[in-house]
């Protein structure tokens, strides 16, 4: 999909707050600083859309991106931060919860997880909980430029075993600094959000 335009919507706190137009919406989820703006800016095409930092728990609210007028990507604060309040913890937890189990224009969510790394708790649970309200989910392993070719099958296969990957979802490798990937995910969203040759 060739974006065009792009904006900033809105960045909500409650459900409230979320926009009334009925596109259909990819919500992207992580753990802080794996690299979710990194993946956002890179399918769009804008250097800076989504705010990149190099400090965990930086987005705080659901931030809607609404692309061309057809579609919202939706950036998810991130979890697993350790050094935000249990307070804050809690008052995310409650507002993406709200988000992924109500939300009716919601038609998948894109789980990121680090490539250098074996899936966290925190991905598992994060998984399975998608899982659960059968949530139709594709797990994208960032930053594999970072890790060498010879090995990036096997890192698929870990995180395939690591989370228990149901035979309906995937996972792509990607890498917002060479690009690798972004065909593949787009595919995927394309197909996902009903937009296949529109």
């Amino acid at each position: 999909m060739d974006v065009h335009d792009v904006k900033l919507t809105i960045s909500a706190v409650a459900a409230a707050q979320y926009p009334e137009d009925g596109h259909p919406e990819i919500a992207f989820l992580g753990r802080s600083n794996v690299g979710k703006s990194s993946l956002i800016n890179k399918l769009i095409q804008r250097k800076a859309m989504a705010r990149t930092s190099g400090v965990p728990g930086k987005t705080q609210t659901l931030n809607f991106y609404d692309l061309d007028s057809r579609l919202f990507f939706v950036d998810v604060p991130g979890y697993g931060y350790a050094k935000v309040s249990k307070t804050a913890r809690a008052k995310f937890a409650a507002m993406i919860e709200t988000y992924l189990t109500t939300r009716q224009p919601l038609r998948g969510v894109v789980l990121l997880v680090d490539s250098r790394h074996e899936p966290t708790a925190d991905d598992i649970s994060m998984y399975q909980y998608l899982k659960y309200y059968q949530l139709r989910t594709l797990v994208v392993a960032t930053k594999i430029d970072k890790t060498p070719k010879s090995k990036r099958l096997h890192v698929a296969k870990q995180i395939k075993q690591r989370l228990d990957l149901n035979q309906t979802d995937d996972v792509i490798l990607f890498s917002a600094t060479t690009g690798e990937g972004y065909e593949a995910v787009w595919s995927w969203l394309e197909q996902t959000a009903g937009l296949e040759g529109r």
